[in-house]
């Protein structure tokens, strides 16, 4: 009788275990952040915001953080914040360049190698990381040793400290060496590669990161992944970052509002002069602006609209001028070079200024060489007011009146012109 008995306690034992297992594992799944970081989308102040923000969030509430990465590159300021936020967050960083036919160049390899866990898909492609002026070309030779040398060791220090291949990231600076995935792996610049997000971490479990307090043990197979991409507003001040078309809407915001001053009523120009006004206002924030820039661009403004006004010859329009090119060009002058205002744009602005501001002066210098032509029946029919001393002021000229009916004119009265005799008029109640 015994012995049934002790033959089922091992399945029973067995069965209970499984049992016990199944409700914390199932409770326990780790909880992954996909960080969706593209496609093609350029690292710059915006998109850094943007990403250290979600690894903030994901190391306050998730097991670990997978930056899905498809990069052209962007600015160096950027990007080593980025990577630095990487290399401090508390929980395991992954890096996955994705999907098929994505990037990770340029500025893109830094924040690849400083991941605790460096992943591509089959068909992408890291590399071209020499640096190069804003403008894309070449920088010049005593400065470009500086910088390339001082680039070369930064990826060659994240390199070694996460155990991967430095000469390569030597060559990554110093040739613009690119490497597909296949490549990538055979010569240990990257950890794995993985058809897809969950593929990656079922091959991760079990894995241990290497670096210097980045000891981690990833156990990551099943995991619950949540995925964030860029919103509208990222997107919509990546667009607005852009240093050209802050300069258009603040110089469209400034004349609108001036056009509105100095044609009340009219209220469009006004109205979409303050939008654009607002629009680069947002773009200031992001992209601080220079004080020298700033107050040359306006002065600029001032000089033009007071040509309008004031006999000068068109010296107040050349100074306008020169003020507007001036500032244009110092606008952004502390921002990185790849956000200082074209100059093309400049010279086409300038050049489209000028061409209307000469116009403007030529109608209005004809204008006043023209004789006076009025028409004094054009007045019958208007209606005007009575003013003191028995005239009337109507179509903004001041008439000498009297009434139709011959009773006397009362300050203030409204009255129709009926007839013009000479210079005085003939009004009745309208």
């Amino acid at each position: 009788m015994t012995r049934p008995f002790l033959r089922a306690l091992p399945p029973l034992a067995a069965a209970v275990a499984a049992l016990a297992l199944s409700g914390p594992a199932a409770a326990a799944a780790p909880h992954v952040l996909a960080i969706r970081f593209g496609p093609d989308l350029e690292i710059n102040p915006v998109t850094k915001d943007y990403i250290n923000h979600k690894l903030g969030e994901a190391e306050r509430h998730y097991d670990a953080a997978v930056i899905v990465l498809d990069t052209p590159g962007g600015l160096s300021t950027s990007m080593k914040e980025i990577y630095q936020k990487e290399l401090s967050l508390k929980i395991p960083v992954i890096v996955y360049v994705s999907p098929n036919g994505a990037r990770a160049a340029s500025a893109g390899v830094w924040i690849s190698e400083a991941a605790d866990l460096l992943v591509m898909a089959p068909e992408a492609n890291i590399g071209s990381s020499t640096p190069i002026s804003g403008g894309g070309a070449n920088i010049g030779s005593d400065l470009r040793r500086k910088v390339i040398n001082d680039a070369a060791a930064s990826l060659r220090a994240l390199a070694h400290s996460h155990g991967r291949n430095e000469r390569w990231a030597n060559a990554a600076v110093h040739t613009a060496s690119n490497l597909t995935s296949d490549e990538a792996l055979r010569m240990h610049v990257i950890d794995r590669i993985a058809p897809s997000l969950p593929a990656l971490l079922r091959q991760a479990d079990g894995y241990r990161t290497k670096g210097p307090g980045r000891a981690f043990t990833l156990h990551l197979a099943g995991a619950h992944i949540d995925h964030v991409a860029p919103g509208f507003l990222t997107r919509f001040l990546d667009v607005l970052i852009d240093p050209n078309l802050i300069a258009i809407l603040f110089l469209a915001g400034i004349a609108g509002i001036v056009f509105e001053v100095l044609h009340p009523g009219v209220v469009l120009p006004g109205a979409l002069g303050a939008v654009s006004l607002i629009l680069s206002l947002f773009g200031f924030a992001i992209l601080p602006p220079s004080a020298a820039g700033l107050v040359l661009v306006l002065l600029g403004g001032v000089l033009l609209v007071i040509d309008l006004h004031v006999v000068s010859h068109g010296a107040f329009t050349v100074a306008g001028l020169v003020c507007l090119a001036v500032g244009l060009a110092l606008l952004f002058s502390n921002a990185p070079p790849a956000y200082h205002v074209n100059t093309w744009l400049i010279v086409g602005i300038g050049t489209a200024i000028a061409a209307f501001w000469a116009f403007v002066a030529t109608k209005a210098f004809q204008a006043r060489r023209q004789p006076v032509a009025v028409d004094p029946h054009g007045i019958v029919g208007a209606v005007g007011e009575v003013r003191e001393g028995g005239y009337v002021f109507v179509n903004g000229e001041l008439w000498r009146a009297r009434s139709a009916d011959g009773s006397p004119l009362k300050p203030g009265e409204r009255v129709s012109v009926k007839e013009v005799e000479g210079l005085t008029l003939t009004v009745a109640a309208p």
